[in-house]
């Protein structure tokens, strides 16, 4: 079962500044030990499973899947988790939902898990927005917060970013015969660490030599007024034991108790949680 949350914490201004500087950010121990092991069992239990709803194989040997919290209870502490909620909602607005939970297992080793210059891996997330809307036109939308599961190494293929990328006006260049645009970098992690980066920043997959998948589990929050990547969750926001905050984020419509329309009403448990220390 889950709990309210308390007043929430007002996010780290040197979190916020890194984030509005880079396009991503670390957060340091937002989740313990101990809700990281849960959370790679769940994972590995789902990986080892013959479900195909949400499946998301790739041609690299890839495996995960789409809509992780439908899929198993045991990733709903990460939903409103009180580590990384406060720096997401200052970044965007109380105004959130979650559009997708993706679980990623990268595989480890040579050939197809290795980046090349003829296929750097490098891209925006929410692709669809920037050939729409063109490079220079996309905003800040959405932001993911990634957690890594299994251990944190130098050889575990971390996902990369190019700071400042999200504030380009056109796509980076990467130079001939190399992989990673020129400045790339890999973050400095540590188990239980969260890395927060938004839908502009350029990023890409690390190379995993660690002789073991490198698991990844990576909750994108955006507003409500885009579409979930993933399938609707109507039997978690139906469900009694879940907080107003925590249905809010799966998908609460704007609603009456009696279901009449109640213009901005799901937004209702974030906005006022967020304005309870003011």
């Amino acid at each position: 079962m889950t709990t309210a949350l308390t007043p929430p914490r007002q996010p780290d201004p040197a979190i916020l500044n890194a984030f509005d500087r880079d396009g991503y950010a670390v957060i340091r121990q937002a989740i313990d030990p101990a809700l990281r092991a849960s959370l790679l069992t769940a994972a590995e239990r789902l990986l080892a499973g013959d479900i195909t709803r949400g499946r998301d194989r790739g041609g690299d040997g890839k495996d995960g899947f789409r809509g992780c919290l439908n899929l198993d209870r045991a990733f709903l502490p990460l939903l409103a988790n009180p580590r990384t909620l406060p720096t997401v909602v200052g970044l965007l607005s109380p105004n959130l939902h979650l559009l997708s939970a993706h679980l990623i297992a990268l595989p480890s080793g040579p050939p197809r898990t290795i980046r090349t210059p003829e296929r750097p891996g490098w891209h925006r997330d929410m692709y669809g927005v920037t050939a729409d809307l063109g490079f220079a036109h996309t905003p800040r939308m959405a932001i993911k917060v990634a957690h890594y599961l299994t251990p944190i190494t130098g050889d575990c293929g971390l996902t990369m970013f190019l700071p400042g990328s999200h504030l380009l006006t056109e796509e980076p260049g990467i130079p001939d015969g190399a992989a990673d645009p020129v400045g790339a970098l890999t973050p400095d992690l540590k188990d239980g660490d969260a890395v927060l980066f938004e839908n502009r920043t350029w990023h890409a997959s690390g190379i995993n030599l660690s002789g073991r998948p490198r698991i990844a589990l990576m909750l994108q929050y955006g507003y409500r007024w885009l579409h979930p990547v993933d399938d609707p969750a109507t039997d978690l926001f139906a469900d009694p034991t879940l907080s107003p905050i925590e249905r809010q984020l799966v998908g609460m419509p704007d609603r009456n108790p009696d279901g009449s329309l109640a213009k901005g009403a799901g937004a209702a448990p974030l906005r006022n949680w967020w304005h309870s220390t003011e």
